[in-house]
């Protein structure tokens, strides 16, 4: 089988092994993220890219979904491919794209119908254009979301089986389409939002056919089958993809959470300048998800197979790495604002400039310890404790967010928000080391 690489390899080669495709995968993807806000505020305009973003909560809640089934499934999975146990990792895999895929159609109904509403409730105070173009992003992701799902989850498959490789090419292959169609529709034929939504859509869709035709017969080391497994085996499974979904609920509530402070500090350009600051650490912050991601299969089958001294050295080359790009990240944030924001804005909209330099400079800085509780998230899921890694997910990301975002802001305003995850890191690396420090791990159970 090809995730017994997982076993052979020694930890620093399996480490690169792992690591760098899913990292040149997310670079590629965060690449995308930005030509596509680069499209929109281009050439569309500020009302449009404020929309994306303040649609963008309600899009990650639905992949949220997806990503705690196809999580807790593929740490399953590693575990049971550790203890050589093929069939029932690959009836794990089978009945986890049959919950996800009629999810997806469950909520892509709800979306189709309830547009609206969502829209003006998470645009407060936002121009009627803003609005309008909030709900056909939704309506139009609505469409494809159970093709979209289904894409958001198989990657995790590919990596447990050992196809970093096929994944990373296939992601790329994905998004490089998604580009070519953002300039055909919109830079060429002066499409609007619309087109921006469809793009992305469609892409994902056509990959999604493409992974799942993969993973027929039995040619990789999961295959697909109607035997399912039981109630309490799935409800573990969803169990410790728990941690995982809340940290993505949890990002998405602060991202409407975070709008909110926008509006009332900056009103819709406030909202257009947080957009640019994301749009350019999804490139920063993807590459360590991507790292503490890719190392989940790798952990878990180890961990599964009794190889708790490589579990442990794993552990220690993800800390240097994430500690390495999170210093250069500081730096490129905080020195590459005046010439990585006006890529986003329009010569004129000098007011949204200034604000997105200024908001850079302050962001950067809360790379000095967010590293924290995305590695050790990660790894206590992939231990399969998501007992640590849900309450590292919670305080991290909104509890100590939401609670200094009320301390700041009266005193900073606008200047408080972009200060906020600084401060909320710095004190919830300090939780989640102690969770960390206290954790024992033995082997897993059968």
């Amino acid at each position: 089988m090809d995730s017994e690489i997982f076993e052979k390899l020694p930890p620093t080669k399996l480490f690169f092994r792992c690591a760098v495709p899913s990292m040149v995968t997310m670079a590629f993807g965060a690449l995308y993220q930005i030509a596509d806000g680069l499209f929109v505020g281009r050439f569309i305009g500020e009302d449009a890219l404020a929309a994306v973003n303040l649609m963008m909560p309600i899009l990650m809640m639905v992949f949220a979904f997806s990503n705690m089934i196809a999580t807790g499934a593929s740490v399953r999975i590693s575990v049971l491919l550790g203890e050589k146990n093929r069939e029932e990792a690959s009836r794990v895999f089978s009945l986890s794209l049959k919950v996800i895929f009629l999810l997806g159609c469950v909520l892509g109904a709800l979306g189709v119908f309830f547009a609206v509403p969502f829209v003006r409730f998470l645009a407060p105070g936002a121009s009627e254009l803003a609005i309008e173009y909030g709900v056909t992003y939704i309506r139009v992701n609505a469409v494809f979301s159970p093709l979209c799902l289904v894409f958001f989850a198989t990657d995790n498959y590919l990596r447990v089986c050992g196809k970093e490789k096929l994944s990373m090419w296939l992601s790329i292959t994905t998004q490089l389409f998604n580009i070519v169609l953002d300039v055909v529709l919109i830079v060429f034929l002066g499409q609007g939002v619309w087109a921006a939504a469809f793009t992305s859509c469609l892409a994902m869709s056509i990959g999604a056919v493409i992974i799942l035709w993969l993973f027929r017969g039995k040619k990789m080391d999961l295959y697909y089958t109607r035997k399912g497994v039981s109630f309490s085996k799935f409800s573990k499974i969803l169990a410790n993809g728990s941690s995982e979904f809340f940290s993505n609920i949890s990002m998405s509530v602060m991202s409407i959470v975070y709008n909110f402070f926008l509006l009332k500090y900056g009103g819709t350009t406030g909202v257009a300048a947080f957009s640019v600051i994301m749009y350019v650490d999804s490139i920063i912050g993807m590459l360590t998800f991507g790292m503490c991601d890719s190392m989940q299969p790798a952990i878990s089958y180890c961990y599964g197979a009794g190889l708790m001294d490589k579990v442990k050295a794993l552990c220690k080359r993800i800390i240097l790495a994430a500690v390495v790009l999170s210093a250069a990240a500081m730096a490129f944030m905080y020195f590459a604002g005046p010439y990585i924001a006006p890529i986003f804005v329009k010569p004129e909209d000098t007011q949204l400039l200034k604000i997105s330099i200024a908001g850079m400079k302050l962001f950067a800085l809360s790379y000095l310890t967010g590293w924290v509780d995305m590695t050790f998230s990660s790894y206590f899921t992939a231990l399969e404790r998501p007992g640590r890694s849900l309450l590292t997910s919670f305080f991290g990301t909104l509890v100590a967010p939401i609670g200094f975002l009320f301390i700041l802001t009266p005193h900073w305003g606008l200047e408080g928000v972009w200060l906020n995850p600084l401060a909320s890191s710095a004190v919830s690396a300090v939780f989640t080391l102690f969770l960390a420090l206290t954790l024992k791990i033995k082997k897993a159970d059968v």
